[in-house]
């Protein structure tokens, strides 16, 4: 009897998880402020409102910078990959990604250093701590306390805005589009923090939580959320089962389309913009958004050629199939084909491997915007045969032992076995490889990789 007491009560509470409500919580977090202010100051992060407020106080010495310096030396972010998965198609495992999480749910730094305990290690830890601790006066001085008053009416209309509208509704959408799961006893949280002197807004999702930092004249809240679902939208597609994902995937390897598989490297970014900056932000509003949905044309206008799709799934309960997908991949094909020989669109998912590891900073100066970039030292069979099994666009630079390094490629590559190239010229070379992605050779010998970059081109 006793027995059988505890199976009802287990079944119980397994049915009140998966009944339950989905909850969503509004917060801010001072230790990530903190962190988001500091790794702005830093010297590898581009010009931002942060960067000039500072240098326009009194904190702009060299104490602080010595800090700053102490913070960019640190190596923080180790990444790990889900190699069970399709390749690109699961967010891989992040140490940063970790620390920010513990930064959101710490009550303070000191609280942040106890919970972070064996993300990284302890040297490192303890270094972070101490900068973050030095710079929190000075966040609270600069940006903090300044704004506090509007941020904290922001976060109050948010909060009013999140319960007055049926977020469960799109998240739940979202849930049956992708065909995913989600243990609602896990809420999720929005979280802000203050961006002073900026009219834009970035948002960024990991785990269970949607991040973004709000301008002070922010005035579009539903945007603002419809953004955020966004960031959710990638969690769910994330969230995807094994089984799932690799259905995906060969519905797209199995379509005979050209463009199958760069419209495939597009497809998560352009879902999410098509539910949340498309359906929901309709929904919000009352009215289907006619300003740019993305600002990069890719994404933008793949989003809005496929809303029609993406709707009339999202109003039906219908899952993503493999109807689905084909219409997707034609509705590419048919209106955006030419985007295969746009170098800024097949760089967006690179591989890069050089004897020169100065030439993976040059390639993402000239190409800042990537979706997946993973980059390897050393040509030679190894690493190019490691490069062979990723689908996306494939680069390599050749500066020394040119004659040996290209013939290592025509015998690595069946599609480059007549190909008669000269090893002691200069020249760009595109091939396509069976799946269906280009593979970039870049031959230096007079010229450097920022030349090839400029001269780069797929006819």
């Amino acid at each position: 009897m006793r027995n059988l007491f505890i199976i009802y009560l287990l079944l119980f509470q397994t049915l009140e998880c998966f009944s339950k409500t989905q909850e969503f919580h509004v917060k801010y977090a001072e230790p990530l402020a903190v962190y988001e202010f500091v790794s702005r100051l830093s010297a590898n992060a581009p010009a931002n409102n942060f960067k000039k407020i500072f240098r326009h106080s009194d904190f702009n010495n060299g104490k602080y910078s010595q800090l700053i310096s102490k913070y960019d030396s640190l190596n923080i972010d180790l990444e790990y990959e889900y190699t069970a998965y399709p390749y690109g198609q699961k967010i891989g495992g992040s140490t940063e990604s970790l620390l920010r999480k513990e930064l959101i749910s710490a009550i303070d730094l000191k609280d942040f250093r106890l919970k972070a305990i064996g993300i990284i290690p302890n040297a490192d830890l303890q270094t972070l701590s101490e900068v973050l601790s030095a710079f929190e006066p000075v966040y609270q001085k600069l940006i903090y306390e300044p704004g506090k008053s509007t941020f904290m009416k922001q976060l109050c209309h948010l909060r009013k805005l999140i319960d007055s509208v049926n977020v469960v509704d799109y998240f739940d959408a979202g849930l049956k589009v992708y065909n995913a799961s989600w243990d609602r006893s896990v809420p999720f949280q929005f979280v802000f923090y203050p961006m002073p002197g900026t009219r834009g807004f970035n948002a960024t999702a990991l785990y269970n939580i949607a991040i973004s930092g709000l301008p002070a004249d922010l005035t579009n809240y539903n945007k603002l959320l419809s953004v955020m679902l966004h960031e959710i939208f990638h969690i769910e597609y994330d969230e995807q089962s094994l089984v799932t994902k690799k259905n995906i995937e060969q519905w797209f390897i199995e379509n005979p389309c050209k463009t199958s598989r760069y419209a495939y490297l597009l497809f998560n970014e352009a879902m999410a913009t098509a539910m949340g900056n498309g359906y929901v932000y309709s929904q919000l509003n009352g009215i289907e958004d006619t300003a740019a949905w993305y600002n990069r044309k890719y994404t933008g206008a793949m989003a809005k050629k496929m809303y029609p799709l993406v709707k009339s799934y999202i109003l039906n309960g219908k899952p993503i199939d493999q109807s689905f997908i084909n219409t997707y991949i034609q509705l590419y094909n048919d209106n955006f084909s030419h985007w295969i020989t746009e170098i800024n669109n097949i760089l967006t998912d690179r591989y890069v491997l050089s004897d020169n590891t100065k030439d993976f900073s040059v390639i993402d100066a000239n190409y800042p915007y990537r979706s997946m970039a993973q980059y390897d030292s050393g040509v030679v069979p190894a690493t190019i045969e490691k490069m062979k099994q990723a689908p996306i666009t494939k680069i390599i630079i050749i500066s020394k032992d040119n004659f040996h390094q290209l013939l290592l490629l025509k015998q690595a590559f069946k599609e480059l076995k007549r190909w008669k190239p000269k090893a002691n010229q200069d020249f760009n070379y595109a091939a396509w490889l069976s799946d269906k992605t280009y593979l970039l050779i870049m031959n230096e010998v007079k010229e450097n990789t920022e030349w090839h970059l400029k001269t780069l081109e797929i006819k």
